[in-house]
């Protein structure tokens, strides 16, 4: 078998990382190259433990530059897109929609078209990832499947909307060989603090007030980030061309109720009296466009590709803790300059 070159955007992310890792490791006689723009979720200390491998390669890339794009595909000779790099906070998609246009639909094109222009001949596979957030909203009942209509809600989800719509049109227009995965909520390490669990802990750490939108009651289904990665590399490797595959955790929590679990596991690893970070919690006012409930049915990929989540989200919660706990440098680092600014417009005006 040839030695592949394999391409991961938003390698340097929390997911990215993850997923670089995973390869660098696990395929060790392919060439895996981290293209990322290092914008502020993007981090090269996510994946110091692997930098000096001989099979890994970055290059700083910004996928809204066709020209950048074509040069890393000519330099490296790429013959596979594990596509991850996006704008994916939906806070800040309301704040500036634009970037997300650019990053999420526009990248994504030019990836495509790169694809499409160097991949002449041989075997080859664009495995997009995307979210389960192009759904829309679920009520009490039911799970989101592959053939679920697309429904989604906010400048983010319409985005990554947009985004599959293109990767499906270029298998159909084009032959392109593509892949799409759509995934629940993940946590776990490396995780940039704007996101609800690591949001948390970094304020239960530091005594900061917990905000929760509206009356906490929103539902979202969690999946551990190396069981995401665990995902894609089967259906990267395994699954059918042209196919969707939902991944999620079998994890459904309202907000509150993580959000008063996590306090308990913090008062009990920080040595506090039971109680005392739940009084940290405070209610905001709730963002736009904010989707009741979100439960994925990843049968699809249990049944055709044998893949089912490893660990519960109380044991991988407490692996995540765990972690943010042994690394309170990494945090201090990526939560210093912009990310205050930006944090006291989120939740500073909203009590």
């Amino acid at each position: 078998m040839n030695k592949r070159k394999i391409l991961i955007t938003g390698g340097a992310g929390f997911i990215g990382s993850h997923v670089v890792r995973r390869f660098v490791r696990n395929y060790p006689n392919d060439h895996i190259i981290n293209g990322d723009a290092l914008t502020y979720a993007g981090n090269l200390e996510n994946l110091s433990d692997v930098d000096g491998a001989s099979n890994y390669f970055f290059e700083k890339l910004d996928i809204t530059n066709i020209d950048a794009v074509r040069e890393v595909f000519e330099k490296h000779e790429i013959s596979d897109v594990i596509h991850l790099a996006a704008e994916s906070h939906v806070d800040r998609s309301i704040e500036g929609p634009m970037e997300f246009v650019m990053s999420n639909v526009v990248g994504t094109v030019n990836l495509l078209n790169a694809a499409k222009e160097f991949w002449k001949s041989g075997e080859h596979i664009f495995h997009h990832v995307s979210t389960d957030e192009v759904y829309g909203s679920l009520g009490d009942d039911g799970l989101f499947t592959e053939e679920t209509s697309y429904d989604p809600r906010s400048p983010y989800s319409a985005s990554k909307a947009s985004s599959d719509h293109f990767v499906r049109a270029y298998f159909h227009t084009y032959g392109l060989p593509v892949k799409i995965s759509n995934c629940s909520n993940n946590y776990g390490s490396h995780h940039f603090p704007e996101k609800l669990i690591p949001l948390m802990i970094h304020n239960i750490l530091n005594n900061k007030p917990l905000p929760i939108y509206g009356k906490g009651d929103n539902i979202r289904d969690w999946l551990w980030v190396e069981d995401h990665a665990s995902a894609i590399d089967k259906i990267f490797s395994e699954g059918r061309l042209g196919e969707a595959y939902n991944v999620g955790g079998l994890n459904e929590w309202t907000n509150i109720e993580l959000v008063r679990f996590l306090c308990r596991l913090m008062d009990e690893k920080l040595g506090r009296k039971s109680g005392e970070s739940e009084k940290l919690i405070t209610y905001v006012k709730d963002r736009a466009g904010h989707d009741k409930r979100y439960a994925i049915d990843a049968t699809k990929l249990e049944n055709e590709l044998g893949w089912k989540p490893s660990i519960t989200f109380e044991e991988g919660l407490s692996k995540t803790v765990d972690w943010y706990l042994d690394n309170s440098e990494w945090v201090n680092k990526v939560t210093s300059g912009s990310y205050k600014d930006y944090y006291e417009n989120m939740y500073g005006n909203r009590t």
